[in-house]
């Protein structure tokens, strides 16, 4: 009987966490990219920035990453806040990165200005 009190108690708390930890981050939803350095991201980030001057003609160049999100679809969404400009003018944009790392895939879903 104590046994089963104990396995009864173990799977609640299990339930009760695994709870919680949705209600933070939403299923299939963006979570923050704790680590905006990490390499990895910011070649995200430049691939963003050359994609847009491929698909505008813009000249911008990548300054860094203000902030960023990942989302767990057919592969990762990256949504990044980022600084990039021309020469020394510098604005804020936000880019939207879908990649599939096992096919070596990406693909720049969306590239505007960041509304404050």
């Amino acid at each position: 009987m104590k046994l089963q009190t104990l396995i009864l108690v173990t799977v609640l708390l299990m339930a009760s966490a695994a709870a919680a930890a949705r209600k933070q981050y939403p299923l299939g939803g963006y979570i923050p990219i704790t680590n905006i350095n990490d390499p990895h991201v910011i070649e995200i980030a430049k691939f963003a920035v050359t994609q847009y001057d491929k698909q505008s003609g813009a000249k911008l160049k990548f300054k860094k990453i203000i902030k960023g999100e990942s989302q767990v679809v057919a592969g990762t969404n990256y949504r990044l806040t980022l600084s990039a400009g021309e020469g020394s003018v510098s604005n804020i944009y936000e880019a939207v990165v879908w990649e599939k790392l096992w096919l070596h895939f990406r693909n720049l879903t969306s590239f505007k200005p960041a509304h404050a």
